[in-house]
C-alpha cells in the first residue's frame, strides 16, 4: 500500500519543524555549558589593608631626663598601591552554587573598578555583571529581584570561575547600587549575588 501524495509534505514540515525546534533549543538552552567551564586569571587592582590606628593608650608621662617629652602620634602607613577599597561583600548561592569576593576599587586616577576575585559559579546562557539597588537575600526569593529597580549592566561574564575586573562607568552613582548580580539575562535569574558594604 502506497503512501498518498500529501502525506509527503507533510512529513517533510514535521521533520523540519522538529529539527528547527531542536536547534532553536540547543541555542537557547545552551546545556553544553553546565558542563564547561571558562577560567580567567586577570590582573586586578591590588588593595592593601587598613591603615595602622592610632595609639589608643594614654599618653606617658614627662619623666626628669626629659621634661617636655610629648607622644609622637603614629602616622598611617602611606598606601604602597594608591588604590583604595571602597565596597566589598562575599557571593550567595542563588539558582547555581556561587562563592567569592566582589569589590568595587577606585584607582589612583579616579576611575573605579568592580573586582570578582576567586569567584566560582555554573557557566551559562548569556550571563552578565549587574550593579543594582536590589538587597541580596538569600534562598529563591532573592533570585528574581535584581530586575525590579535599578540596575547597570558592566559586560558579559568574562569567565564562570576566577578573577576578573569590569570598568564601572564615571556616571554610575555608587551611593544608590548596593549590589552585584551574575545576571542571566535569557532566563532573568541571579546566579549568585553580593552586597557591597563599605
Amino acid at each position: 500500500m502506497s503512501k498518498s501524495p500529501r502525506s509527503k509534505p507533510l512529513i517533510w514540515t514535521v521533520t523540519l519543524a522538529v529539527v528547527l525546534g531542536a536547534v532553536f533549543g540547543l541555542y537557547w538552552f545552551q546545556p553544553w555549558k553546565l558542563v564547561t567551564e571558562t577560567v580567567v586569571d586577570e590582573a586586578v587592582p591590588v588593595v592593601d589593608g587598613p591603615p595602622a590606628s592610632l595609639p589608643s593608650g594614654p599618653a606617658e608621662p614627662a619623666t626628669a631626663a626629659s621634661p617636655t617629652a610629648v607622644p609622637t602620634p603614629v602616622e598611617p602607613s602611606p598606601s604602597r598601591t594608591g588604590n583604595r577599597l571602597l565596597a566589598a561583600g562575599e557571593f550567595v548561592t542563588h539558582e547555581h552554587d556561587t562563592s567569592g569576593v566582589a569589590q568595587v576599587v577606585e584607582l589612583p586616577d579616579g576611575r573605579r573598578q568592580l573586582v570578582l576575585r576567586d569567584l566560582a559559579t555554573s557557566n551559562g546562557p548569556d550571563l552578565r555583571v549587574w550593579l543594582t539597588d536590589q538587597p541580596v537575600l538569600p534562598g529563591v526569593a532573592g533570585w528574581r529581584v535584581f530586575d525590579d529597580g535599578e540596575w547597570v549592566e558592566l559586560g558579559r561574564l568574562k569567565g564562570n570561575r576566577g578573577t576578573q575586573a569590569y570598568d564601572i562607568p564615571a556616571s554610575v552613582d555608587l551611593t544608590a547600587l548596593t549590589s552585584v548580580s551574575i545576571w542571566c539575562k535569557r532566563f532573568s535569574v541571579s546566579f549568585g549575588a553580593a552586597g557591597l558594604a563599605a
